[in-house]
């Protein structure tokens, strides 16, 4: 079935993507209709959504939904996306960590903690976002290659949805999100490889079943503006305005581009006066393609081979790699990468001063941030916000030998004045 087929049989209406008119080639700007296809042919650049906004008032999105959905005017989704089952993620907290900050020795950091999605990762974001389209244009299963936090998210938001899912991950990936991914009883499948394996799996099988929408293949233009809301709503909880600085964990890049992208189009359309901000990238030193780009002045990223228990971020070849680079050098940010020993560390930093346990991924964003102030990249003094984009149930196994209790004691209070000291 060819991708005007799929409009076709959608349904016998128009297509209805919001404000969302068209793709746009990111490298030479070609422009062409919206359908489920993911690379230009004019240039072979990725494509992205570009849209008509008409009038958004702040008043309209606040009165909207606790979910992604108030932002949907700002979104390439149906006008009655929230009237359809699915996981309603977003509306999640931002802190104020100021224990935190003083341990890094800074003025103010605010956490975007994002553990508190349906599935516990802003997976549920993107995958929301891309089931509205799919469905605009007519799939009727929803399947992704994934390095856990996505499986989880398709496998949950097609359950909901009453679609079929299929599932690839690499066989390595940690024993949680393999469960938290097979409980939804969806078709879930273990490959023999790495994700860069599983995801050159998925693009074959994407042109073999025309009938599957591979969140982050065929539809992946709409999915990934799904990260857009990730700055939709730090800019609303911070009083409508964009913070100076972010750092944003890197694994194919797509989150930090459209993080980027949402605070642009948040100034575009007049809800926040529009202000710069300094984006960094966080990288496991294990899989840090991006980081070691940017660290040598490269405009090209070179693939590796991922080994750290980042697994979240263990893509050797990430697609908006280049992108990322641009951004960053054009905020005046920075990118960096960590060590596993440092992520850990970065783990309990956080757990301890804020109560937040993060999976992998958020160490290396807070064990980033630290060695970014610590080498004077990040400003001490300017608002920095931490992107911790998922549960650290799902990473156990990185902490688990480091962690325990203090002392098996009997259960007298003598033995536990004793244990503790007293």
């Amino acid at each position: 079935m060819t991708a005007a087929a799929h409009v076709r049989a959608g349904a016998n209406k128009a297509l209805d993507l919001g404000n969302a008119v068209e793709l746009v080639s990111k490298e030479e700007g070609h422009r062409q209709p919206l359908a489920p296809e993911f690379v230009s042919l004019e240039d072979f650049s990725p494509l992205e959504v570009a849209y008509e906004f008409g009038r958004i008032r702040r008043e309209d999105i606040e009165s909207g939904p606790r979910s992604i959905w108030r932002y949907k005017q700002l979104l390439p989704v149906p006008s009655n996306v929230e009237e359809h089952p699915n996981t309603e993620p977003g509306c999640t907290r931002l802190i104020r960590a100021d224990k935190l900050a003083k341990a890094l020795g800074v003025k103010r950091i605010w956490i975007k903690d994002d553990t508190g999605n349906p599935t516990h990762s802003f997976k549920d974001r993107v995958v929301a976002v891309a089931l509205a389209a799919a469905r605009e244009f007519g799939f009727k299963v929803l399947a992704c290659p994934s390095t856990g936090n996505l499986a989880n998210a398709v496998a949950a938001a097609a359950a909901r949805a009453g679609w079929d899912s299929v599932v690839l991950v690499p066989k390595t990936l940690e024993r949680a999100k393999i469960l938290m991914s097979a409980v939804y009883d969806g078709s879930l499948l273990a490959v023999d490889g790495n994700y860069d394996d599983v995801n050159r799996l998925a693009t074959e099988l994407a042109a073999e079943h025309e009938d599957w929408a591979f969140v982050n293949v065929n539809v992946r233009p709409y999915y990934s503006e799904g990260s857009k809301t990730l700055a939709f709503e730090v800019a609303e909880q911070l009083g409508w305005r964009i913070p100076e600085q972010i750092v944003v964990p890197i694994a194919s890049g797509s989150q930090l581009t459209k993080v980027y992208k949402g605070f642009n189009e948040l100034g575009q359309v007049g809800l926040v006066e529009p202000s710069p901000v300094r984006i960094f990238g966080a990288q496991a030193s294990g899989c840090a393609p991006v980081s070691t780009a940017y660290k040598n002045g490269h405009d090209v990223v070179q693939p590796v081979r991922p080994d750290t228990i980042a697994r979240s971020l263990a893509i050797g070849a990430p697609a908006d790699g280049p992108y990322v680079l641009d951004i960053v050098r054009k905020t005046g940010g920075a990118i960096e990468d960590v060590s596993d020993d440092e992520i850990r560390e970065g783990i309990r930093l956080l757990a301890r001063t804020e109560g937040i346990f993060a999976e992998t991924a958020g160490g290396v964003t807070v064990a980033t941030a630290k060695k970014l102030i610590e080498t004077g990249k990040i400003d001490p003094d300017a608002e920095t916000v931490l992107l911790i984009t998922g549960d650290g149930l799902k990473t156990l196994d990185a902490v688990e030998d480091q962690i325990g209790p203090k002392a098996t004691v009997a259960p007298t209070t003598e033995a536990v004045n004793q244990a503790l000291g007293l």
